[in-house]
Formats: structure tokens, C-alpha cells, sequence
């Protein structure tokens, strides 16, 4: 099997292993020029293709006609995405013999595009997983290979879930591997009408609406944890990350009647819309933890 690698993130360092495990011939990795301006807390794809001897590429547009030229010459049975962050087009999918696919991070049809960890514990779910599906021209649409499932627990941040998504990826990719090879691998189709579309997510969509219900704010808060920026909101002029929370059973007293932060037992909370708290336990003031006595001193409350 001969194969060109579109990777990144640390399911295309995972993956791109487990083809060399299999020995698959690589001749040539495509990666993406790391962004200075981005939090990189995962392993970087071209650091893996040097460790492992392959030949890496980071093109600019991967979809260029010259770029494509030099994929077609390669003559790939497969190309496999692995996290890579542009959409291929029809024309580098077609330099692929025998079909190109890519792992997408949920359970296709559901969370098709962008972010899909992130978005699933947003919306509460608790399971996501990995799924390897052909590629067309529209975003992960194509007929679905293998699926593999894995929790997603109630204080669960995207940071663990994703890590469980990476390990179910390069498992998934494992054992589908040799069907691949040898043209015995299913190929179901992959209804989007059924599922959900989303699209990426800025450093802004964090911003904690406290008239929101609890459960939704503690959602929004797991799933922008670090590594990823972080929900946040504004007390008074001090900008306040909020990365870690609980929903509580009950409020403590004196627990005001107001949504947002207070300070109660030496301990800092939240009041949302729907009446119910959560528990806040880690919060940051401009990259400094936050105490209780330094909340208190922002909501202008005496010690």
C-alpha cells in the first residue's frame, strides 16, 4: 500500500504511526506551517515524518495545480487526512488509485466540520468518537469505513475527551488497516441529512452568558478549558477566565439573587439564569489564579 499523509494535530502524529507500524510505503507527508499566534500544546506531525524518515511538505494551498502535479506523480493507492486543516479537492482526492479518506473526530453524520469535541460537550452529549469516511467535495460527507465510540463524562473538558478521540483514531486505523490493504473494508453510506453540520470556534465564543442555565455554562466552560482559551467574563474593567466548574446540588447562602460570581464560604460560585449554581473551582485575573479574597476585591465586597 503506498500512501500520501495530510496530517496534523496529534491524531495525524498518532496515525501517521500506525501506517508506518503497517508499512505502508510514504513518499511524501503533507503538514501545515505551525501559527505562532496559536497555543501549540499538541505534537507537531512534521517533528513525527523527520523522526520516521519521511519526506514532508507544508504547502500554503495543498490544492494548487502544480501541488496536485506533484501528488499524481507520487502515484498513491490512498491519501489519508488526518486532521489536516484544509478541505482537498476533487482533483487531489482523484490522484488517490484507490480512494482517499480522512478521520474525522465524531460520529459521523453528527458534528460534521470544525472543532467536533469541543462542540459535542457543548451540546451536553456524552459520547462522541472517531469515524474513517471516504472523501468528497463536501466536508465529511463521504461513505464511512469504521466508527469507534468513546465517553464523554459530566465534568469532562475537551482537552480528555480529545485525548480518548486520538487514542480511538489511531485504534480504529489499526485494525481497518489490513481490510484496506487487501479491498475488504466496509463502506456504509453516510447520511447528512440525519447529522449536524458546525463550524470553527474564536477565542469570543467563550464568553460566559450567566443568564444561561447552569448545566450550559458548565458545558461552554469544559469545553474551552486549557489547553484551549478559556470561558471568560468581565467583572468590572478585569477580564476573568473561568476554567473549571461544578454544578452544585444546591446554592450556598447568602447566594445573591442576580446571576453571575460571588463569594460564599470562603469559596467562589456562580448563579445562573435558570436559579441553580455552580461551583467555580479554578478561575484566572490576567493569567494569575484567582482566590476568593481577590474575587471579593473585584465585586467590590469587603473582606
Amino acid at each position: 500500500m503506498r500512501a500520501v499523509v495530510f496530517a496534523y494535530h496529534d491524531v495525524g502524529a498518532q496515525c501517521l504511526r500506525v501506517l508506518r507500524r503497517h508499512g505502508v510505503d510514504i513518499p511524501l507527508v503533507v503538514t501545515h506551517r505551525d501559527d505562532p499566534a496559536e497555543n501549540l500544546w499538541f505534537e507537531r506531525v512534521a517533528d513525527v515524518a523527520r523522526s520516521l524518515g519521511l519526506p514532508c511538505a507544508t504547502p500554503d494551498d495543498p490544492n494548487t495545480p502544480d501541488f496536485v502535479a506533484r501528488v499524481a506523480a507520487l502515484a498513491p493507492d490512498f491519501i489519508f487526512s488526518f486532521y489536516y486543516r484544509r478541505l482537498l479537492s476533487p482533483p487531489m482526492l482523484a490522484t488517490a488509485a484507490r480512494g482517499a479518506l480522512n478521520m474525522h473526530g465524531s460520529l459521523l453524520p453528527h458534528y460534521r466540520g470544525r472543532a467536533p469535541v469541543n462542540w459535542a460537550i457543548l451540546h451536553g452529549e456524552t459520547s462522541t468518537g472517531a469515524t474513517l469516511h471516504y472523501m468528497s467535495a463536501k466536508p465529511d460527507a463521504g461513505d464511512i469505513v469504521a466508527q469507534r465510540a468513546v465517553p464523554i463524562g459530566p465534568d469532562d473538558t475537551a482537552s480528555v475527551v480529545f485525548d480518548r478521540v486520538t487514542q480511538a483514531a489511531a485504534s480504529l486505523l489499526d485494525d481497518v488497516l489490513p481490510s484496506l490493504a487487501d479491498g475488504t473494508a466496509p463502506r456504509s453510506r453516510n447520511d447528512i441529512a440525519a447529522g449536524s453540520y458546525f463550524g470553527g470556534r474564536r477565542p469570543d465564543d467563550g464568553r460566559i452568558d450567566w443568564n444561561a442555565p447552569a448545566a450550559a455554562i458548565h458545558n461552554l466552560v469544559r469545553a474551552v478549558a486549557p489547553p484551549y482559551p478559556g470561558a471568560f467574563c468581565e467583572v468590572g474593567n478585569r477580564r476573568i477566565r473561568v476554567l473549571a466548574t461544578r454544578v452544585a446540588e444546591a446554592c450556598p447562602p447568602p447566594a445573591p439573587a442576580r446571576a453571575g460570581l460571588f463569594v460564599a464560604d470562603d469559596a467562589m460560585h456562580a448563579r445562573a439564569g435558570d436559579g441553580r449554581c455552580l461551583a467555580v473551582l479554578a478561575a484566572d485575573d490576567d493569567g494569575r489564579a484567582l482566590t476568593p479574597a481577590g474575587l471579593r476585591a473585584l465585586l467590590g465586597e469587603a473582606p
